[in-house]
């Protein structure tokens, strides 16, 4: 049984002009969009050894400003720190304890990273399983809010940030995985979470188009 995260090594970030190339021609819309920030709790980051994450979590930082500013919907999710295990289930048969393995002696491991912290109407949806849609009203919170495109950012890119944009897409919910505000186990996993929802179930943008197409107009009659 698996019961640790591993070291991660600093890789460098996709660049925009290193993006696979994509099925569809989706561009994030405020009035439509929803932003995910996905498990980027204390516990989560410590496997780095340093890049990407530093730069990870400005991109999402300027991606929650630019979503605050424009009314959009900004979600968290977050693992809790102890689990019963039949609410954790199989997952520890992969990853242990999670959380709960350290949470005793680091009581903030589970802390969302304070230059992330959610603020005013944003919402945490307790985290169960690899989607953040599992055990979780989160479908219908979007569909209450009049969403149907979620920009997805966090850790890990090829894990939870993939798995939640496969559902997105079998929910007729359009994901955008954020090339450049996600970060995963290594450059090669991330590259491979990029071209499976580039080519299975979604579009793949860096967080600078990202912003530019946040900071557009809103459309009307969406």
């Amino acid at each position: 049984m698996c019961v640790s995260l591993p070291t991660i090594r600093p890789y460098p970030l996709p660049t925009a002009d290193e993006l696979p190339a994509g099925r569809v021609a989706w561009r994030p819309d405020p009035a439509r969009a929803a932003l995910l920030v996905h498990d980027m709790q204390n516990y989560f980051l410590r496997p780095y050894a340093g890049a990407p994450v530093g730069a990870v979590t400005a991109h999402i930082a300027a991606l929650i400003a630019v979503a605050r500013d424009r009314g959009m919907p900004v979600f968290y999710t977050a693992q809790p720190g102890r689990q019963h295990p039949d609410d954790r289930g199989l997952l520890s048969e992969f990853w242990g304890d999670g959380i709960g393995a350290v949470i005793d002696s680091d009581p903030h491991a589970g802390d969302i990273v304070a230059d992330l912290a959610p603020a005013g109407e944003d919402e945490v949806l307790v985290k169960w399983r690899y989607s953040a849609f599992q055990r979780s009203a989160f479908a219908e919170r979007l569909a209450a809010l009049g969403r149907d495109q979620l920009l997805i950012t966090g850790v890990y890119a090829h894990i939870g940030c993939q798995a939640t944009a496969v559902e997105a897409f079998m929910r007729d919910i359009r994901p955008f995985l954020v090339a450049d505000a996600v970060a995963d186990f290594s450059r090669e996993w991330h590259e491979q979470a990029c071209v499976y929802v580039a080519q299975r179930c979604g579009a793949v943008v860096s967080h600078a188009d990202a912003l530019d197409a946040l900071s557009a107009p809103m459309s009307v009659g969406v």
